[in-house]
């Protein structure tokens, strides 16, 4: 065991940070895959539903609010270990909980929480950890590093979906069994590869003077409308193509949160290999400006394909949001440490509750609406179609709000360069 210690470098380092980002799409992505399950067999409501997201969410951004103290305490080995043990104990008790308590809802809320807080934990860490590795081009690195969270999110959807279609979906309860397998595998990695040490606290920028710098401030606002775009369609894409566009859970799966979770890590993969080459700002306000497009194309284009594959391409369009608002935040601030990483996630976590909570209570307002029920069969829809095409119109709200703050933090820096290139 030590020799093999002994030949472990950061690159192994690095591959169990990209593993971490799998377990992470495990944490956030299997349970909305399961939606129809728990709908079909325990009766689970579109709100019930919609409460489960937004308690893995605002789980997380609890979590983010103190992991970046322990991290600096414990150092990173100690957090991301306990991470990947929590996350591994959650989706185990995500299996068995259902199978043994008559209360589903709070059987969901339990495991919902305990992997929540490995996910909270590996959000925090994970980045700064990779971050300080003596590897390569950070921006690139940092991109490429989240794009595994892309792809475990792909194989999570295609693994899980043959599945259910080969077995029946009343063996749902392997899934999770199956799916703690990585974390475990993980953990004990984790405890065998070098890992750097945090910023002492002399070094670090104190969160009351990023706190004070305004580009940080929209900074968080942009991290919070990222999580907020990305999450809406992830979480419910599953549901919004069997329920909301009416074509099979099958083909709804590929063609919605597999599709986006393939372009979301095809974009990061892209500007992992050749981000360097380009202005990550002008990328940022490209994507934001593609992404409102997909979300009307998602809600308003009649033909259930079309609105299928803008659902799958708006992968594409949040794909470097989230990384690359933390890519440019840390340039700004290379001493801001963990905890800056951690109000980053924080804010980030609050716009991945926000953004899938509110489109699952318009929805279910929609449904609860006679009048607006009655309105939905005059387009030649179902009560629950209309609801869920209007919470993901209301989502739009988020991505027309980051592209305000990209232009708005672009103009800041603009200002900046012309001042200090003013001789005094």
């Amino acid at each position: 065991m030590e020799e093999m210690k002994n030949r472990l470098t950061y690159n192994h380092t690095l591959s169990g940070c990209m593993t971490g980002f799998v377990v992470q799409a495990i944490n956030n992505n299997l349970t909305p895959l399961l939606f129809v399950v728990f709908q079909d067999e325990f009766g689970l409501d579109l709100s019930l539903l919609s409460s489960v997201i937004l308690i893995n969410f605002l789980t997380q951004l609890c979590v983010d609010a103190f992991a970046g103290k322990i991290t600096d305490k414990f150092g990173f080995r100690v957090a991301v270990t306990l991470a990947m043990a929590v996350s591994a104990l959650g989706l185990v008790l995500l299996g068995l909980l259902p199978l043994v308590w008559s209360n589903t809802f709070a059987a969901l809320t339990i495991s919902t929480v305990i992997f929540a807080i490995g996910g909270g934990l590996i959000e925090v860490v994970v980045s700064p950890l990779t971050e300080l590795l003596p590897l390569g081009e950070k921006k690139s690195t940092m991109a490429m590093l989240h794009s595994f969270y892309c792809w475990g999110q792909a194989v999570i959807v295609l693994l899980s979906t043959l599945f259910i279609k080969i077995f029946d979906s009343s063996l749902w309860y392997v899934l999770p069994f199956a799916w703690a397998i990585v974390p475990v595998a993980n953990m004990i990695w984790f405890l065998l590869v070098p890992v750097a040490d945090t910023i002492p606290e002399e070094k670090r920028t104190p969160l009351k003077a990023l706190i004070k710098d305004k580009r940080f401030l929209l900074a968080l606002i942009v991290m919070t409308c990222a999580g907020a775009c990305e999450l809406t369609v992830s979480q419910w894409s599953s549901l919004f193509a069997e329920k909301g566009l009416g074509v099979s859970k099958f083909l709804g799966d590929l063609l919605g949160p597999c599709l986006f979770a393939v372009l979301m890590g095809t974009g990061r993969l892209v500007f992992g290999l050749f981000g360097a080459k380009f202005n990550l700002l002008r990328v940022l306000k490209i994507l934001a400006s593609c992404c409102i497009a997909c979300y009307l194309a998602m809600v308003f284009v009649p033909d259930p394909i079309i609105s299928l594959l803008a659902c799958g391409f708006t992968g594409l369009t949040v794909s470097m949001l989230w990384p690359g608002t933390i890519s440019n935040t840390s340039a700004r601030f290379p001493l801001g440490g963990t905890s800056m990483f951690g109000l980053c996630a924080l804010f980030g976590d609050l716009g991945c509750a926000m953004g899938p909570g509110i489109a699952g209570l318009i929805a279910d307002a929609v449904v609860d609406s006679e009048k607006l029920s009655l309105m939905a069969s005059d387009f030649g829809l179902t009560a629950e179609q209309l609801g869920l095409r209007g919470g993901i119109l209301v989502g739009t709200i988020f991505p027309v709000l980051l592209l305000i703050c990209l232009f708005a933090i672009g103009n800041m820096d603009k200002h900046r360069r012309e001042r200090e290139s003013i001789p005094y």
